[in-house]
């Protein structure tokens, strides 16, 4: 039988909100108090503060997972995509067309797939419905895991921050 997984994307920062790379940054403050609407005895955070606040407003304890750690921008961390177009627009094409390339010093979004692939079949494994909280650029990871999107256009589904997106974790994840 699957495991269900749920991805929550971090709520938004001031680089989230601008269209940049974000550094390790605190959330915006939420409007509202996020409400738990079911029981997840696993539960697990990306390293980086908006991941650690977003479950805090949740009222969760949450284990930190580094394998749910944002893409890494490299070079390109902290500055807006604006300013990229600007500086390197070579590179922000290259960016936009292939999942293979890497910002200097950074991480392509396939080495972020291949990075949460182990810890999707060992979620799966345990047969435990689980909550992961973490970045856009892991939700558009395991999307792509699940779906078969490319990563070469718009996903399937919009991704946005503080949002929910239930899966279905098969053997093997």
């Amino acid at each position: 039988m699957p495991t269900r997984l749920i991805l929550i994307a971090h709520a938004p920062t001031a680089a989230t909100r601008r269209a940049a790379f974000a550094d390790d940054e605190a959330l915006e403050p939420l409007r509202t108090r996020l409400e738990e609407k079911e029981r997840f005895d696993r539960l697990f955070v990306a390293p980086e503060r908006r991941a650690r606040e977003t479950a805090a407003a949740f009222g969760w304890s949450a284990t930190i997972d580094d394998e749910l750690r944002d893409l890494e921008a490299g070079a390109w961390r902290g500055k807006s995509f604006d300013a990229l177009l600007t500086e390197a627009p070579e590179s922000v094409m290259a960016w936009t067309s292939d999942p293979e390339f890497q910002p200097p010093g950074g991480e392509s979004p396939r080495q972020v797939q291949a990075r949460i692939a182990p810890l999707l079949a060992a979620i799966a494994a345990t047969g435990e419905p689980t909550i992961l909280i973490t970045h856009k650029a892991v939700l558009r990871a395991l999307l792509s895991l699940a779906t078969g999107w490319t990563m070469l256009n718009k996903p399937p589904v919009k991704l946005l921050p503080s949002t929910a997106h239930l899966f279905r974790v098969g053997e093997g994840g």
